[in-house]
């Protein structure tokens, strides 16, 4: 993330989010450079959902202004879509079609050209070709993970929207999904959601530290964790709060 918007692929601009009298997003601003990977890091509460909802146009800001790969969004968000993809592990697919089934169904609503060889790329990038044929509903949450990144890959997006892409998963399975982070940075920009600081300190370039709907901080993830400019910043990452 920056601070200006130079060869950026997402800015945001004093953007805002409330319900009623309650504000869970306040006037927060960054960018978030190409190719880059970010990290929404904060406690529950803090805004980061909200904030990357906002992203994806599912909901319209109060206030301010949200740009992604120079779309305003929501209100031209069929404009980006197809350049752009998100994942979730609360985010399911038939349970009773197969994996590969699953995948081709996806690539065929992307519009992806020679779907059997990217939904074989894919699958091997993902660490899941020996779940190809197996039913949806017959995976582990770890595997239902991985299989969730190859769906949010195969159309090559230019920018990737990960909400707490890792929730209850095993180090082994952790480790896998940060792995095909890892390879995506330079080609893809990615934006995470997470209140796991190690998982932050390990995958992004740079960390925002979000509290109840405020950005405290924005920097260098190793400048973040090592000489964070707000005390609220270094209470949280000590583990005094939060």
């Amino acid at each position: 993330m920056l601070n200006h918007a130079v060869d950026s692929a997402i800015v945001v601009a004093d953007l805002s989010k409330s319900y009623g009298a309650v504000a869970a997003v306040r006037r927060i601003s960054f960018a978030v450079r190409r190719g880059t990977t970010a990290a929404l890091l904060g406690g529950n509460g803090a805004g980061k959902t909200t904030t990357l909802s906002m992203l994806l146009g599912l909901l319209t800001p109060t206030a301010g202004r949200a740009t992604v790969l120079g779309t305003d969004m929501p209100a031209h968000r069929h404009r980006v879509l197809p350049r752009m993809n998100f994942t979730s592990p609360y985010v399911d697919m038939p349970k009773r079609l197969t994996v590969g089934e699953n995948l081709a169904v996806f690539a065929d609503l992307y519009g992806v050209r020679r779907p059997r060889e990217r939904i074989d790329a894919v699958a091997a990038d993902c660490d899941i070709v020996d779940l190809l044929a197996r039913p949806y509903g017959s995976l582990s949450a770890g595997q239902r993970t991985r299989v969730s990144l190859a769906k949010a890959v195969l159309n090559e997006p230019e920018v990737l929207l990960l909400d707490e892409p890792t929730a209850s998963l095993d180090p082994l399975s952790t480790q896998k999904v940060e792995e095909l982070m890892y390879e995506l940075r330079g080609d893809v920009t990615v934006v995470i959601v997470t209140h796991n600081m190690q998982q932050a300190a390990r995958v992004s370039d740079r960390t925002a530290f979000m509290l109840l709907g405020e950005l405290v901080e924005v920097a260098a993830t190793n400048r973040i964790f090592t000489s964070p400019a707000d005390e609220r910043t270094e209470a949280y990452i000590t583990g005094r709060f939060g």
